[in-house]
């Protein structure tokens, strides 16, 4: 009995060992989170989220990011490459298929739909669905998870690539590895050129232009911050942080053009994540095992209003994560705020008071 149990425990010893050994994915580095901030005062726990309507329910699946059309129709991507038009009797039907992952949406001045898509790059589609290409790559450096935009008045087209290194499929590495590989660029129209503005971010995410159009908003959801960067004004071309320690992961981030930002919270801060994140060995390790044993994202719902001054005004709570959870996106349209996630099958729709 003793030599059995020896022997087992020697296996199990060898096991542990070339488990150590064996290579990981990622090369991760030691980061010290911020204590989270409490969810009281102006980020209290509500209910307000589920009053939201829920459109296309089950219909759809991963509506990352949602856009509205001069005629008031609701657009979104999904999962399986498509962009899906809701009609105005509740119908669904594919506006254009991308045959990528489109993500950030949104319509410019002429009705063309411009897209992020995490695998095709920078994208535009006209009215008809026919879609045009833009922009891969920037400063010879391919897109590798083109992510979140923002239109001016002038056409530029402000946008993130939230890794050089991870494709969407592997952005749990990128958080594990804790490097700086975002990217915030501009698109000029005229020109057909796409320019880095910002490099060395944290999984660059969100994008959302002032009111004045003066600076523009970009998320680094791995750091629980935002960045503001200068378009005009005596600070032209520099940056600062704009809000840090935010009590979630960050994710789009769009403005309303009156003052107001709405900052979509992928899911509350995970202490677990927090607790690894100084350790580049459990990381590591964690890399190793099958994402079914990875920490899980708590089931919440939470968009926040920020003032342009970077005070959080309003936050909008759903707990139970039942009827909608992982929200990605929150933009305004005719007094309503609509709601897109990476994985739900539906599309949130929340009357402003």
């Amino acid at each position: 009995m003793k030599r059995n149990i020896l022997w087992g425990l020697g296996i199990l010893s060898t096991l542990v060992l070339i488990f150590i050994l064996f290579p990981a994915p990622i090369d991760p580095v030691a980061y010290t989170p911020e204590k989270a901030p409490e969810l009281t005062g102006i980020l209290a726990s509500n209910i307000s989220l589920l009053n939201a309507e829920l459109l296309a329910l089950g219909k759809i699946r991963g509506p990352e990011e949602v856009a509205v059309d001069a005629k008031g129709l609701v657009y979104a991507g999904t999962q399986d490459g498509k962009i899906i038009r809701l009609l105005s009797n509740g119908r669904v039907e594919t506006f254009a298929d991308t045959q990528g992952r489109p993500l950030g949406i949104q319509f410019d001045e002429k009705e063309n739909l411009i897209v992020c898509d995490a695998y095709k790059g920078l994208l535009s589609i006209d009215p008809q669905g026919m879609i045009t290409v833009l922009a891969t790559s920037a400063a010879d450096i391919p897109f590798k998870l083109t992510d979140a935009l923002d239109i001016s008045s002038d056409g530029t087209i402000y946008f993130t690539d939230a890794s050089y290194k991870y494709e969407q499929k592997e952005y749990l590495y990128d958080l594990l590895e804790a490097k700086p590989y975002g990217r915030f660029l501009s698109y000029n129209p005229a020109t057909g050129q796409a320019k880095v503005l910002l490099k060395n971010l944290y999984f660059a995410n969100g994008v959302a232009l002032s009111q004045k159009e003066d600076f523009v908003l970009i998320n680094e959801t791995y750091r629980y911050r935002i960045q503001r960067y200068w378009i005009k004004g005596p600070k032209a071309g520099t940056h600062e942080i704009f809000v840090d320690n935010l009590p979630g992961f960050p994710d789009n981030i769009s403005s309303n053009r009156k003052g107001t930002f709405w900052l979509a919270l992928f899911t509350v801060r995970n202490s677990v994540m927090d607790t690894l994140h100084p350790s580049p060995f459990f990381k590591a390790q964690l890399s190793k095992l099958p994402k079914v044993f990875w920490p899980k994202p708590k089931p919440y719902g939470l968009v926040l209003a920020l003032d342009e001054r970077g005070n959080i005004t309003q936050s909008l709570h759903e707990v139970t994560g039942k009827h909608l959870r992982e929200i990605t996106s929150a933009r305004e349209y005719g007094g309503y705020i609509y709601l897109g996630s990476l994985s739900n099958d539906r599309i949130g729709k929340y009357k402003l008071p």
